[in-house]
């Protein structure tokens, strides 16, 4: 009970504090329902640093909802190439879609009828509710768990289920009126002075009062995660052919990792050059010179590639690629990260 009674100070503590501290943020400009749901798809696995330029530049590109739901798809990959997660845009076009045909092309304003729209799942329909609506319906994410554990002083590792649904039971019984202002400040205290992956500003919060791991002293040692699974690795070979000034570039299959986006060729393991040499002649190809060999490697979330790449001039096309100038690649063609790479190191071994 009496834990109960100093939480329910969180909002009076919290809603001044970010008032005054708060970062100067693109998507805090304004409460338009649709920049916050580009936002905050944005910062899924991303840092805030790396999102305010393509967020500014996604919304030039598509300033309504209207216009994301005719977006072409190469476009759309190309304004989010780097960023990554790429299931994110693709379920953003979706939902545009739904929004037209649904909602008359107007964002909705209950939380069931957000929350059903695609790739919008608990936190980010409650972030949009509560900072477009001022409805009382959380947003938990990893900033806001690791605040609450600390402040709770729980030991419950923070990827849980029942911990994410204990804590949104505990915070809707406490939201104000202002609930966006509460949701936000819950936001960028856990991402300050409560970060991750660093001591926490104790000294400077305005919640150490009523913290009961900065009280106890545990608050450093907090939160508690359970062991991570170890990532599966896949070996990859990456041929980055050149035909003149063109270079050879694959679409990948509709559905899956990386769905639809353009890729280098790529065959499967680490082959050693005679193996890929033969491999290319099979694709009808005849390569004329060995430019560079490469080892690199890119992690996403359960899988991390590890791939051996192959730069050769080849002496004639073949229809079983497209063949993309330079300029083309940079401007147009969306390479993910994982291919992207090879060809930044082939702009600068060419420099």
């Amino acid at each position: 009970m009496e834990q109960n009674m100093q939480l329910s100070k969180l909002p009076e503590l919290l809603i001044p504090w970010y008032d005054k501290n708060r970062r100067d943020l693109p998507w805090r400009i304004d409460r338009e329902p649709y920049h916050i749901w580009l936002s905050e798809i944005m910062l899924q696995q991303t840092r805030v640093e790396a999102v305010k330029g393509y967020y500014s530049r996604f919304l030039q590109a598509f300033p309504t909802i209207e216009d994301l739901a005719v977006a072409d798809d190469e476009r759309l990959y190309k304004l989010w190439e780097g960023l990554g997660y790429y299931s994110r845009v693709r379920n953003l076009k979706k939902a545009a879609g739904v929004i037209m045909v649904q909602h008359g092309g107007a964002f909705p304003k209950g939380y069931e009828e957000v929350r059903a729209l695609p790739g919008i799942g608990d936190y980010t329909a409650g972030a949009i509710c509560s900072i477009a609506y001022d409805l009382p319906t959380p947003a938990v994410d990893g900033n806001v768990l690791r605040l609450m554990s600390r402040l709770l002083n729980d030991p419950t590792p923070i990827d849980t289920p029942a911990l994410k649904k204990q804590i949104t039971g505990i915070l809707a019984n406490i939201y104000p009126k202002n609930a966006g202002a509460f949701t936000q400040a819950l936001m960028e205290l856990g991402a300050t002075l409560c970060g991750p992956n660093t001591k926490p500003d104790c000294a400077n919060c305005p919640c150490a009062t009523i913290c009961e791991g900065y009280r106890k002293g545990t608050a450093q040692s907090l939160p508690v995660r359970r062991p991570k699974k170890e990532r599966r690795v896949e070996e990859k070979t990456v041929l980055i052919l050149r035909f003149g000034d063109r270079y050879a570039l694959a679409k990948r299959p509709p559905d899956g990792l990386l769905a639809g986006m353009w890729q280098f060729p790529e065959l499967p393991d680490k082959l050693e050059l005679d193996a890929v040499l033969a491999e290319v002649e099979q694709m009808g190809l005849k390569p004329s010179d060995i430019l560079r060999q490469v080892e690199r490697k890119h992690i996403f979330t359960h899988i991390e590639w590890h791939m051996r790449g192959y730069y050769m001039e080849v002496s004639n096309p073949t229809d079983e690629f497209n063949w993309f100038t330079a300029e083309e690649i940079d401007t147009v063609a969306a390479l993910p990260t994982a291919f992207r790479q090879f060809w930044d190191e082939m702009k600068t071994f060419q420099q």
